[in-house]
């Protein structure tokens, strides 16, 4: 990583709570930001920075319906600071009144983003021309098709005019809140929620789309898709299950105190367990967690614990509990969180650490165990709020389960 982003990132280290006297002012207002991924391409979003009476800078990402508000901004002298919420990274850059320049870097996974934002420019994709089609509706997606690392997906989409609003759902979680424009025949897509930069650009006809997704400037995939009103991904129930020779589910991980915490202990017993495993990197994880937070908030009475194990891209013990403190504190976290591993969230190396499943095929990975200990249910990956309707089902069904299990 260059010298200017470790200086930088020192000056957040001792300077993180304070915005100091700086050369220039700050506008307040939409600004356009953009992220260089890879062939060159321009990943945009929107922010809307805003001063407090107190003159301390605030800023609003939006991704369609999403408003994510980071509030660890820090300046000195002519640079930046801005740290997203939850999640690891953040953006390290110079600015004037009326741009920022820098990098939007994950140390934990060496990555670093070319990153710029330009004052007063309210589109998200500049210059697009009308559109000379509508992609709404449900479309059967394959990504990196005829290879073996294929996958499928379901588009959900909803077009307005030109703008265009919706997500990829998979069989391991959604790609959350995509925002973007039908461009003549161009279909542009994207997120940056500050921890994944996510790009969809795709040719479209009024039945296919034929397009390549870019994640960050580390990774590229082509994927196609045809429209299909009826098409279903596999029930996420049916792809991860408890091996032969195994008849429950056993661990015992250190939680943030440094107590190893296992299903033996005495808080579990004769009660319905859920078990998330999980990473603090992971947005489909943060939309988990917060749905849980709200389940166990609104079902206080009720003989249910919860309890995640945390796989951290984290290089370090320590680093990876700062990362499980930070979200326990900013989501209000009212369970444990294990450090399950650390170093690296490789799935093959977290199936070695609970051996009795068959694969870890996506994190989240969600386990209910019924009062007598017997796992009764897994459920891969997780489809949030942006699958709108499927977050409402998931909802309904999460709740029937659990309250079938709590009268048994």
């Amino acid at each position: 990583m260059r010298t200017s982003l470790i200086l930088v990132t020192l000056l957040l280290i001792f300077n993180s709570c304070t915005q100091k006297k700086t050369p220039f002012k700050l506008n307040t207002g939409v600004w356009q930001a953009q992220l260089t991924v890879q062939d060159n391409q321009i990943l945009p979003f929107n922010f809307n920075l805003y001063k407090t009476k107190d003159n301390r800078f605030y800023l609003d990402i939006t991704n369609a319906e999403e408003i994510i508000t980071v509030d660890e901004i820090s300046l000195e002298n002519d640079s930046i600071i801005i740290k997203a919420p939850v999640f690891g990274g953040y953006i390290a850059a110079k600015y004037t009144s009326n741009s920022i320049e820098g990098d939007f870097v994950i140390e934990s996974m060496d990555r670093s983003v070319p990153f710029k934002a330009v004052y007063g420019k309210t589109d998200r994709f500049s210059g697009a021309d009308l559109p000379k089609l509508n992609v709404s509706g449900l479309w059967e997606t394959e990504f990196s098709p005829n290879t073996k690392d294929s996958y499928m997906a379901k588009g959900i989409f909803t077009q307005t005019d030109g703008k265009v609003n919706g997500t990829f759902r998979t069989n391991t979680g959604d790609y959350r809140f995509l925002e973007g424009v039908m461009d003549k025949d161009s279909l542009k897509l994207s997120a940056f929620d500050g921890a994944h930069a996510f790009l969809f650009l795709a040719k479209a006809t009024d039945s296919t789309l034929d397009g390549t997704f870019y994640s960050g400037n580390h990774f590229q995939e082509p994927f196609k898709a045809i429209r299909n009103e009826a098409f279903e991904l596999s029930s996420p129930d049916s792809l991860t299950f408890i091996k032969d020779g195994y008849d429950s589910l056993n661990f015992s991980f250190p939680d943030t105190e440094g107590n190893l915490v296992s299903l033996a202990d005495e808080k579990f017993e004769n009660k319905v367990v859920i078990v998330q495993i999980m990473g603090t990197w992971c947005p489909n994880c943060l939309d988990e967690t917060k749905f849980l937070v709200e389940y166990l908030n609104t079902n206080t009475t009720k003989n249910v614990e919860v309890v995640g194990l945390a796989f951290e891209y984290a290089k370090t013990e320590e680093l990876a509990f700062r990362g499980i403190d930070r979200l326990v504190d900013r989501v209000g976290v009212p369970y444990p969180i294990l450090l399950a591993q650390y170093g690296t969230s490789d799935k093959e190396k977290a199936q070695e650490k609970l051996p009795m499943l068959n694969h870890i095929l996506s994190y989240p990975t969600t386990i209910f165990i019924d009062k007598k200990g017997k796992v009764r249910r897994i459920h891969t990956g997780f489809n949030g709020p942006a699958t709108g309707d499927k977050y409402i089902d998931f909802k309904k069904d999460f709740t029937t389960f659990v309250n079938g299990l709590l009268e048994e």
